[in-house]
């Protein structure tokens, strides 16, 4: 079959005897030899097992276990980055299109830190197999792919060594190299499995996880530190961070160049994490002005309260956004900035925020699909799309970022 475009998710689409046809492992315009890995009533999925007309944006995937039926980790190693870029611009401009109704260039710029794409993930989570040994997951699959190493994790995540090791009785480990200089391996037992921690090729702090984001040190701190510009965040053990070491700084300052915090201004933070664009808003709106962040896991919001306790007119509380903003009263706001999981808002959500009439909205995600929906519900309550920059946070991946502003026209 020819492979005709780029899709959602690391897909590109064609047909064959009329039929939908995703493809994975595939560029556009290429001639494949595809193999069906799975049927449903409307398409199917399949794997390009043989490349017959490459497209000259293929490039030999730097990783061996890239390829069909094996690591599910990266989506594009086999396009060069500038193709990879270009395939995620035209991604979030189909969803924009498609579900917002709105036709826009789309341009996705590179984060600083990973020029050939390769070193960047400072958090990476393995699986474990039963007899202890790790690696991570295939495509749309619970089997585990044994890997001596993965190019796309930090160098400091790879000095630990993890899988070499053997991990019996984890369900999973994640190593974690943060950039203020710490590491840390967070194991997560299989069941009431105990598991014989090994010895390791680098210092790290070792945290067994108990589930719904608590921790347990059992070697060093399950506190880690992360810098951004002057700025120190904690961020304890697995809790959210960008994984790009580029990022933060790249994200913050697209959301303030979005968000023009001025001097006594009321912004709120929903969504907030550990408190990266609270700090930064805290700091433009000045006391005379606050800051109000919404956050719903409990070890987040005792590191967001942490690392915001120089600026006491920032406060965080803990709670879905709907049930918080209406617990509190929060009425109105000049700025909200939101930076939900790949779900997105969803419609109660998106008709809270938009109550609160504040003159911009921006809104950071990681989803263009769901970032396009959500688009599409502010425009129904008065709301346009008035800036959108793309970041390729993830290399390698079909993942992007993407920073929206959304503002009312003056009436």
């Amino acid at each position: 079959m020819t492979v005709e475009r780029v899709a959602n998710g690391g897909w590109c689409v064609g047909r064959h005897e009329g039929r939908v046809v995703f493809v994975r492992h595939a560029l556009p315009g290429e001639r494949v030899r595809v193999k069906v890995t799975e049927e449903t009533a409307k398409f199917l999925r399949a794997d390009a097992v043989e490349i017959l007309q490459p497209s000259p944006d293929r490039v030999a995937p730097p990783c061996p276990y890239a390829g069909p039926g094996a690591c599910g980790g990266c989506d594009w190693q086999h396009a060069s980055l500038e193709a990879q870029r270009r395939l995620k611009a035209q991604v979030v401009a189909e969803q924009l299109s498609r579900l917002a109704g709105i036709d826009r260039e789309v341009t996705v710029e590179e984060v600083p830190g990973a020029p050939d794409g390769l070193g960047w993930r400072t958090r990476v989570q393995f699986a474990a197999r039963r007899n202890g040994v790790i690696g991570l997951r295939r495509h749309r699959s619970h089997e585990v792919e044994p890997i001596d190493a993965c190019l796309i994790a930090h160098p400091e995540v790879e000095a630990v060594g993890a899988e070499s090791q053997n991990w019996r009785g984890a369900a999973s480990v994640e190593v974690i190299a943060s950039s203020g200089g710490d590491r840390a391996v967070v194991v997560a037992p299989e069941g009431r499995r105990e598991v014989v921690m090994p010895a390791l090729d680098a210092p790290a702090a070792v945290l067994v996880a108990h589930g719904r984001g608590r921790t347990e040190a059992v070697r060093g701190s399950e506190v880690l530190r992360e810098r951004v510009g002057e700025r120190t965040f904690e961020v304890t053990g697995s809790g959210f961070w960008q994984v790009h070491p580029g990022a933060p700084a790249t994200l913050v300052e697209a959301v303030m160049d979005f968000a023009r915090p001025r001097p006594g201004e009321w912004a709120l933070d929903l969504y907030c994490g550990v408190g990266l664009f609270a700090a930064e808003l805290a700091q433009a709106v000045g006391p005379e002005g606050g800051v109000l962040g919404v956050e719903s896991e409990a070890a987040t919001v005792e590191d967001a309260r942490r690392n915001l306790r120089d600026l006491p007119w920032a406060e965080v509380e803990r709670g879905r956004v709907e049930n918080a903003l209406d617990r509190h009263g929060i009425e109105r706001a000049d700025l909200v900035v939101v930076d939900p999981p790949r779900s997105g808002l969803g419609r109660e959500v998106v008709d809270r925020v938009a109550r609160l009439e504040a003159t911009r909205i921006v809104y950071v995600s990681c989803d263009p699909a769901t970032l396009a929906r959500d688009i599409a519900w502010f425009a129904g309550h008065g709301y346009e799309l008035s800036e959108l920059r793309a970041f390729d946070a993830f290399p390698m991946t079909a993942h992007v970022e993407c920073v929206a502003l959304l503002t009312r026209p003056s009436r």
